[in-house]
C-alpha cells in the first residue's frame, strides 16, 4: 500500500500482519478521493478541510489526506494491535504535524462533543461485521460536529445491506471488489 498523491506520493504504508485489520486499498482510497475532487453532488475543498477518520486502523485514509494538504486530521483508532503502526506511519511523514491520534472508543457518545473542529469529512472504517453505524450516525448528528456541506463517507462489505437513518441521504455508491463506499449527507 502507497501514497497515492500529494506531497508524499509514493510512500509506503505500513500493514499490520494480523486479520483484524482491513486497509483500505489503493484503488478503493484513489477512486474516493476521485470522487471527492469531480462530484458535483456535493463541494469539498480538501486544501481547507478538516478530517475525522474513524476506525482508522494504519491510518491509510487519513495519511492521503494529510499528503494531498488538508488543514487537520484527527484518527480516531482503539485496537491496540494497530495503533503502533499507524504512529509510525505518522512518523514516516516527516514535517507535518497537523494531525491528532485518539485512542477512543468510538461508541463512547461524548466521544463526539469534545471536538473543538467540526468537520468536512467523517471516513467511516468499522469491521464489516460492525452492526452499530447508525448509532455513530447519531452520535455524529447531535454533536453537529458535521459541517453543513460536509459528507460522511462509509466503507462496507458490498453484500452488506443496512437501512440507515432518515437523516441522512446517501448521494453516491460506488462498489469496488469485495468494498462498497458509500457517501452521505444530512438532510437539512
Amino acid at each position: 500500500m502507497r501514497i497515492i498523491s500529494g506531497s508524499h506520493k509514493g510512500k509506503k504504508i505500513t500493514i499490520p500482519k494480523d486479520q483484524k485489520t482491513r486497509p483500505l486499498k489503493d484503488l478503493t482510497k484513489e477512486s474516493i478521493f476521485n470522487i471527492i475532487g469531480h462530484s458535483n453532488k456535493f463541494r469539498i475543498d480538501l486544501n481547507n478541510a478538516y478530517i475525522l477518520d474513524l476506525f482508522s486502523g494504519v491510518g491509510s485514509f487519513g495519511l492521503e489526506c494529510l499528503s494531498r494538504g488538508v488543514k487537520k486530521v484527527i484518527f480516531v483508532e482503539n485496537y491496540k494491535g494497530v495503533i503502533p503502526i499507524l504512529k509510525k506511519n505518522l512518523d514516516n511523514f516527516k514535517q507535518i504535524s497537523n494531525f491528532e491520534i485518539l485512542n477512543k472508543d468510538i461508541y463512547n457518545e461524548n466521544l463526539f462533543f469534545n471536538f473543538n473542529d467540526k468537520f468536512d469529512i467523517i471516513f467511516l472504517d468499522p469491521p464489516y461485521k460492525d452492526k452499530n453505524i447508525n448509532k455513530i450516525f447519531d452520535s455524529i448528528n447531535n454533536s453537529k460536529v458535521l459541517k453543513n456541506n460536509g459528507i460522511i463517507i462509509l466503507h462496507r462489505h458490498k453484500n452488506e445491506r443496512e437501512i440507515f437513518s432518515t437523516k441522512l441521504k446517501k448521494v453516491e455508491e460506488k462498489t469496488y471488489g469485495l468494498s462498497k463506499i458509500m457517501f452521505f449527507k444530512y438532510l437539512n
